[in-house]
């Protein structure tokens, strides 16, 4: 659940007047919102600028500590924040302090003495506002979400696992540390395919991503690079760190057999794996083209294996240092 969902009907009641603040925290908690009380500007702050703030604020103007119209502006400059709807109270009704109020980042504005159901009335108001971002939020985080990962698997796509490889060979220009890829392969994939239908073997690749996510640390990227081929991006990593990485995903894979609708398949997968050194560092698509040697070599000596690549001394110079990332 995100965080608007779980502090929606939390509302911050912000008044320095007990009898104010008790009458508000009774009409709020009988139309089922969760009240939050500030005696005070200062602890008005405190509460709106904490990281569960509640969505929706109701300020008086006047208050010691902070005034409700320097607490709008102070809530408005919080960076990449949720949204927070202030309906601001107050005994002033000359249009300037209307406008003053608004200008500073109130969203509504309501004069005492004032009626209830015009106060619940404008409250829902700005709960639909508030949904209606939240909905605007998850369509923009789904739309991200669908750009970055596979459909299938729900990992990383293979877009994702390049910027990954690059992002690691930029830190590496600052920082020369090592870091290493693994390129791991389903061996008989196509078999699958074939004697047990797509759908089983869907089932398979789906399997077998979760199996790699599992087996990797927190900070690895995972990602489908195309087909039954899976891409590792293991960061601060030698080749001795890789290569346990890369058996670990191999067991674990090898052990547990996949539970299918046409029973449990065994399958093995074979990988590649290769280092960009903090010495002798590689560009990314010469530390692709020695992942994917190495994993040929797996699959030539007879496939459920990891094959530590070697840097060939034949490849381009254009591959073995620089900046031309692909």
């Amino acid at each position: 659940m995100t965080e608007q969902n779980t502090t929606s009907n939390h509302i911050l009641v912000a008044d320095d007047d007990a009898v104010a603040r008790s009458m508000l925290q009774g009409l709020l908690t009988k139309w089922g919102y969760q009240v939050i009380v500030a005696e005070d500007g200062l602890e008005a702050i405190r509460i709106l600028e904490s990281a569960d703030a509640p969505r929706l604020a109701i300020l008086d103007w006047m208050m010691p500590g902070a005034e409700g119209p320097e607490i709008c502006h102070r809530v408005r400059a919080l960076p990449e924040r949720p949204y927070v709807y202030i309906l601001l109270v107050t005994g002033r009704s000359r249009r300037g302090d209307l406008l003053r109020g608004l200008e500073s980042g109130a969203d509504d504005y309501l004069t005492k003495p004032f009626d209830s159901e015009e106060l619940r009335t404008r409250l829902s108001v700005g709960q639909r506002i508030l949904d209606l971002q939240n909905k605007l939020i998850a369509a923009r985080e789904e739309l991200r979400f669908k750009a970055t990962h596979d459909a299938l698997t729900g990992i990383p796509n293979r877009a994702t696992a390049l910027e990954a490889i690059n992002r690691e060979r930029s830190r590496q220009v600052r920082d020369t540390n090592s870091f290493g890829v693994i390129l791991i392969d389903i061996d008989h994939f196509k078999r699958v395919n074939d004697t047990y239908g797509h759908l089983v073997g869907d089932t398979v690749l789906k399997t077998i991503a979760q199996q790699i996510v599992r087996s990797v640390r927190p900070y690895d990227t995972v990602g489908r690079y195309g087909g039954e081929e899976f891409l590792v991006v293991v960061p601060l990593s030698d080749s001795s760190g890789t290569m346990s990485i890369g058996e670990r995903i191999r067991k674990r894979i090898e052990s547990a057999p996949v539970p299918t609708d046409a029973g449990p398949i065994h399958v093995t997968i074979s990988c590649g794996v290769a280092i960009c050194s903090g010495e002798t560092p590689i560009e990314v698509q010469a530390l692709l083209y020695l992942a994917d040697e190495a994993l040929y070599r797996a699959k030539g000596g007879g496939r459920n294996r990891c094959e530590l690549a070697v840097v060939d001394p034949v490849l381009p110079q254009s591959l073995r240092s620089g900046l031309d990332f692909v």
